[in-house]
């Protein structure tokens, strides 16, 4: 999507690469490999990339968020720093998207998958959400100067633990693992009605972000990373 030299958005699904076709921003699909995506990245970046978007879905920390809720990070916290988001791009974000929550946001190369593992990060990291992608996005534009901004939307709340089906549900090039998903839940029958829940809510999350994309779309996505 799009052309090298503009805006690249870096997502974890190929489900989440689809929500911006049509949008002018080139996509990487990070398959939860770290390493891959930080090389893919890169050569993005050093090839001219005016601003990087990490974009998806994102698991709550904050009690208070929902799913579906969209959330907008002043800042990323990785496992060492805080790195602010640029605020420009970040203000634009939230002005286009009123009902965005803002504020910090942490990342991990592993997800956080259970009730005890959400409420120790927030313990540590007093963010509102964890995301896979963008502790990369934020230590590789800022390596190069480029803004970047994160816009996510909630899949699973802070009071919820995916079942292992989820957790493992996820191919290296973005797309679903069915094969994988059924023998998890061959292993762990009783984990089908967490299953079902889980799908209906990153359903919902996804028909959130599909809404916000189509709002920044119409006015513009290289607009809002202009500084």
């Amino acid at each position: 999507m799009g052309i090298h030299g503009g805006i690249i958005a870096v997502v974890g699904m190929v489900s989440e690469a689809k929500l911006l076709a049509g949008c002018d921003v080139r996509v990487i699909i990070g398959g939860g490999q770290a390493r891959r995506l930080e090389t893919d990245l890169e050569a993005e970046v050093a090839a001219g990339a005016t601003g990087v978007l990490s974009f998806g879905l994102c698991g709550a920390l904050d009690p208070a968020l929902s799913v579906a809720d969209i959330v907008i990070a002043s800042a990323v916290i990785t496992d060492r720093e805080s790195i602010p988001a640029d605020a420009a791009w970040s203000a634009r974000l939230s002005q286009a998207l009123p009902q965005a929550k803002f504020g910090a946001l942490a990342a991990r190369d592993e997800m956080a998958p259970d009730v005890e593992a959400k409420a120790e990060l927030r313990r540590t990291t007093d963010a509102l959400a964890v995301d896979m992608e963008s502790h990369i996005v934020a230590t590789l534009a800022r390596r190069h100067d480029v803004p970047f901004a994160v816009l996510r939307a909630v899949s699973d709340t802070a009071a919820h633990t995916l079942p292992m089906a989820a957790r493992v549900g996820l191919r290296s090039d973005g797309k679903a693992d069915i094969l994988a998903v059924l023998r998890s839940l061959s292993a762990h029958p009783r984990e089908m009605p967490a299953l079902i829940r889980t799908g209906r809510d990153a359903g919902a999350a996804h028909r959130a972000l599909s809404r916000a994309a189509q709002e920044i779309s119409a006015l513009g996505f290289q607009a809002f990373s202009a500084s």
